[in-house]
């Protein structure tokens, strides 16, 4: 098998003329250099040198294998210096998933701590809800996926996005995220400060992503109700816009508003309370990777802003 160390050593003897010189100019000693020769005339299975008085000529195949080394070792120290540049943050790229209102409120703080300390590093972002975001990332379409669960909700560890789905992959917890009821303004619950969801049973429903649909009806039924969802929409401006609009009633993660002018709405607390746990996803050799971990502690970082730890 011909070596990048034999290339070099072939490069050398071409440009000094001799074994003696170019062992001085590798750094290292006759007999090496002659034994590197000798191996590479055997990978090759032809000679690649011949003598003509002192000096050492390249035959017809030495000179073909030299014109390729050129671009395989010019190729190599590129290839070098490109890891070395990703291993110290100089460079790299992460692509990032997220669900929306992660992308709204998370995403744009942590990725500006990242370009200021890490100007090289290249962050692209695409939105998408689990469990979308994290077949991306079991896909090898994306390095980090921000997804959410609810673990309080019935089988969760086993269900969709709950934790035995995600035993394979590294699991960074950056908030707890909590569900608070809308109303209408002029609704007779406006002015409460905390509500039974059972007090909401005859209301219309707007509901949001179809995992968030799904734990509104489990959160409603273990209530004693079913709700009636009128819209649904992934939406959430349009949820709020619904909302003060008289349509019906909504609970929405705390995390959502922060982007959102609630408009014509009240916000209330709602008992039994709920919470989701936002968190970061990515596969376990990822985590090695410079520019990956620096992503995941900017996010943890801007998380900790928002919960005010």
């Amino acid at each position: 098998m011909i070596e990048a160390r034999h290339l070099r050593v072939l490069r050398a003897v071409d440009a000094t003329g001799s074994f003696s010189a170019a062992a001085r100019d590798l750094g290292c000693t006759q007999p090496a250099v002659s034994q590197q020769m000798k191996a590479l005339e055997q990978a090759a299975g032809t000679p690649l040198l011949v003598r003509t008085g002192r000096e050492m000529r390249l035959t017809e195949a030495g000179r073909v294998l030299l014109r390729h080394a050129v671009g395989v070792l010019a190729g190599l120290a590129a290839a070098e210096e490109e890891v070395a540049a990703i291993a110290g943050l100089r460079a790299g790229r992460v692509r990032l998933v997220s669900f929306p209102s992660g992308s709204s409120t998370l995403v744009p703080t942590a990725l500006a701590e990242l370009r200021a300390a890490h100007p090289g590093t290249q962050v692209s972002l695409v939105d998408a809800e689990p469990p979308r975001s994290v077949e991306l990332l079991r896909a090898g379409d994306c390095e980090i996926a921000l997804a959410f669960r609810y673990p309080q909700a019935p089988g969760a560890d086993a269900g969709p996005g709950g934790a035995a789905e995600w035993s394979d992959l590294e699991v960074r917890p950056l908030l707890a995220d909590r569900l608070v009821g809308l109303v209408p303004a002029g609704h007779r619950f406006a002015d409460s400060p905390v509500l039974g969801i059972a007090e909401l049973a005859e209301e219309p429903w707007i509901a949001g992503c179809p995992r968030c649909r799904r734990h509104l009806v489990e959160v409603c039924e273990a209530a004693g109700f079913t709700p009636r969802i009128d819209f649904a929409t992934d939406d959430y401006p349009a949820v709020v816009g619904l909302v003060g609009a008289g349509l019906g009633v909504a609970v929405l993660p705390e995390l959502a508003l922060e982007s959102v002018r609630p408009k014509g709405v009240r916000t209330v607390r709602v008992e039994p309370a709920v919470r989701r746990e936002v968190v970061a996803l990515t596969l376990p050799d990822l985590v090695r990777v410079p520019a990956v971990a620096a992503t995941l502690d900017r996010l943890e970082r801007a998380s900790a802003r928002v919960t005010g730890a």
